[in-house]
C-alpha cells in the first residue's frame, strides 16, 4: 500500500495548488471557527472546485450537528468526513449513513490508555487518525503542533488504516513513519509560518520528505530476509 499524504488547514489557492501540484494524497480544509484556518462556506466551494479530482477533499469538523454537516457536503462535495471531536462510534456510524461518505475519526493520544479506544472505532470509522493530546487549557483539539510517543503505535493491530498526526514536519516524517508503520501522515502547523498561513516551501518539503521514507522503506522491506 503506497503512503498517503494529507495536508490539512487549506485555506488559500496558493497552497492549495502547491499541495495538489506536489503531490499530496488528501487535502484537508477545516470547519471549526476557533481554529485559525477555519474557512467559510463560500472559501470551500471555491476551493472545493479547484481541486478537480486531483486530490481527496477532507472535510474536517468537531462535533458538528447534522445542519452544518449537510451545509459543508453541500458547499465542498467532500471526499472524506474527519471527525474530530468527541464523535462517539453511535456517532461516526450515522454520519456515515447520512451523508453516505467515508468517516475517519481522529484520537488523541498521549498515553497507552488513549489507544484502549480504537477498537471501538474501527469497527465504524473507515480510518482512524491518531494525533496528540491537547493541553489541558487548549480552546480547541488536536496537537497543536506538539508530538506524542510513536512507539506507542508499534505493533497495532486493527482492521483499519490508520494515520499520524501531531507535531509533524518535514524534518521529523520519516522517523514517524519508521517507528509507526503508519498508512498516512497529516500535517498543519508543520507546513505553516505563522498560525494558519501555509507556507508553501513547507509543504514542498514535507510531501518530498514522506515519499522519500516511504520510498526507503519499501526497499528494505524488499531486501530483508523473510
Amino acid at each position: 500500500m503506497s503512503l498517503i499524504v494529507k495536508i490539512c488547514g487549506l485555506s488559500t489557492p496558493e497552497a492549495l495548488d502547491v499541495a495538489l501540484e506536489t503531490g499530496a494524497d488528501m487535502v484537508g480544509f477545516v470547519f471549526f471557527p476557533p481554529s485559525p484556518r477555519n474557512i467559510t462556506l463560500a472559501t470551500a466551494r471555491a476551493l472545493g472546485a479547484r481541486v478537480r479530482g486531483r486530490a481527496n477533499k477532507v472535510a474536517l469538523t468537531v462535533d458538528a450537528g447534522d445542519e452544518l454537516l449537510g451545509k459543508i457536503v453541500d458547499a465542498l462535495k467532500p471526499d472524506i468526513l474527519q471527525l474530530h471531536g468527541s464523535e462517539s462510534p453511535e456517532r461516526v456510524k450515522a454520519v456515515r449513513q447520512t451523508y453516505g461518505l467515508p468517516a475517519m475519526k481522529a484520537l488523541p493520544i498521549a498515553v497507552g490508555g488513549d489507544l484502549d479506544r480504537a477498537t471501538r472505532y474501527a469497527s465504524v470509522a473507515d480510518r482512524l487518525l491518531f494525533d496528540a493530546r491537547a493541553p489541558r487549557e487548549a480552546t480547541r483539539p488536536g496537537g497543536l503542533g506538539n508530538t506524542f510517543d510513536w512507539h506507542l503505535l508499534q505493533h497495532l493491530d486493527l482492521d483499519v488504516p490508520f494515520m499520524l498526526s501531531g507535531g509533524l514536519d518535514a524534518g521529523n516524517v520519516g522517523d514517524a513513519l519508521r517507528i509507526t508503520g503508519a498508512a498516512g501522515v497529516d500535517v498543519s502547523s508543520g507546513v505553516e509560518h505563522a498560525p494558519g498561513e501555509k507556507d508553501l516551501e513547507k509543504i514542498r518539503a514535507f510531501i518530498h520528505a514522506a515519499r522519500d521514507a516511504a520510498a526507503r522503506m519499501s526497499v528494505q522491506q524488499v531486501a530483508s530476509p523473510a
